[in-house]
């Protein structure tokens, strides 16, 4: 049997794979209400194909509990938030999952370790744990570190696709693993140590943040000298070995945004570029807010209660809000007014469920998310104010870009 630690973003979609391919799955978290909306038959949280999955999976038999298992298998997936003085690694859930596991789990049992973390955390943080309970690593029971390597809007065809990574202290062990996480997974999945894969999945997290703050930084450029910075990067792109991203209003999620910091927690004199890059984009919500008071100030608006944020969300067409930018730029804008079509529970203050309420309210509309139900109602924006950080609206009065 396989018990899933974590019934959250990754832990829910992973259990359910497993379950869906025929393996005997229980899925614990430690949040009550969740497991009994689970246990009610309801998913947590949208995305898409995840009800499908979900009523499968239950076909097949899988169950949802406060308690740890008796298991051959864990799968921990829980949060790995950085400590913010130090930025390091805060591996606080993971120790206390992986306790819980080992008092309960069967001699041989794998614990699987999912969560992302920074490369040497299960030797330093998670070994001692299996020494003090007296346990043999590698005879009594086997560590593993399996990190995800999917995104929210897209999980599950990225849980079926993706290539994976399984880090191991023995080839045979490893083997295992990669056998087990072929019931469900089609893509390529890679055997080797468990510090190599922790290291990876840093690694890859914080190439994309990099180049998230080259672009958002040649904005900040080209704004300065009144440049056009999509047409810049339009043309640069035509270059065969150039493909730079496009700038926005900020990096959020649970990954980029939290990952690199563990470089630079762990590394703080080797990681100039890393810990520099962090700090581009988690400037760039300061940097949409000094364009709003300068686009209010070019226009007549002294009211806050006149600009509308579009979106809440950290990423298009998902209701995921960990980390989202928004969140931080409202910190500086009270009064202001928000709106997002995925998410319906109010998160935040002058929070607006209709669209057309929302519209009717404001004056400039700050478009932070490209979400799909925006593309297809731009019209509706005729006459408004826009700043467009995602720039999907063509060049005109009244349109102004980052």
């Amino acid at each position: 049997m396989i018990n899933v630690i974590g019934q959250g973003y990754i832990g829910l979609p992973t259990a359910l794979m497993f379950a869906q391919s025929g393996q005997e799955v229980v899925g614990t978290d430690l949040d009550k209400k969740k497991i009994e909306k689970l246990q009610g038959g309801h998913t947590t949280f949208s995305e898409k194909g995840m009800d499908d999955l979900f009523d499968e999976a239950v076909q097949k038999g899988i169950r949802f509990s406060t308690d740890y298992q008796e298991a051959d298998c864990y799968i921990i997936s829980v949060p790995t938030p950085y400590d913010e003085k130090n930025k390091r690694v805060d591996p606080t859930y993971v120790i206390e999952a992986t306790k819980a596991c080992l008092d309960i789990c069967k001699k041989g049992a794998i614990i699987i370790i999912e969560s992302t973390v920074s490369p040497g955390t299960l030797h330093k943080y998670i070994r001692p744990i299996f020494e003090e309970k007296g346990f043999q690593l590698g005879q009594d029971v086997h560590l593993v570190h399996a990190p995800e390597r999917i995104l929210p809007g897209n999980m599950i065809h990225e849980l079926r696709h993706n290539s994976r990574t399984i880090g191991a202290e023995s080839p045979e062990i490893g083997d295992q693993v990669k056998k087990l996480y072929q019931s469900f997974c089609q893509g390529e999945i890679v055997v080797t140590d468990i510090k190599t894969a922790e290291m990876s999945k840093v690694v890859e997290n914080t190439f994309r943040d990099i180049n998230i703050a080259f672009a958002n930084e040649l904005a900040k450029i080209c704004r300065e000298d009144g440049m056009d910075v999509y047409e810049i990067i339009r043309i640069a792109n035509m270059h065969p070995r150039v493909n730079i991203l496009q700038p926005g209003p900020g990096v959020g999620g649970h990954c980029i945004s939290v990952d690199p910091w563990f470089l630079v927690g762990d590394y703080p004199d080797l990681t100039q570029l890393v810990g520099t890059a962090r700090q581009v984009n988690d400037s760039m919500p300061i940097y949409v807010l000094h364009r709003i008071h300068e686009i209010m100030a070019e226009n007549g608006l002294d009211d806050l209660s006149q600009v509308g944020i579009y979106g809440l969300s950290y990423k298009e067409n998902v209701d995921d809000t960990r980390n989202s930018p928004t969140l931080q730029l409202l910190n500086y804008l009270v009064g202001a007014r928000v709106y997002d079509p995925y998410i319906e529970k109010d998160l935040v203050a002058n929070q607006d469920h209709s669209f057309e309420a929302f519209l009717d309210k404001v004056k400039l509309v700050v478009v932070m998310l490209s979400h799909d139900h925006l593309k297809e109602r731009m019209e509706d924006l005729e006459g408004k104010l826009i700043l467009d950080t995602k720039n999907i609206f063509p060049q005109g009065e009244g349109i102004y870009k980052l």
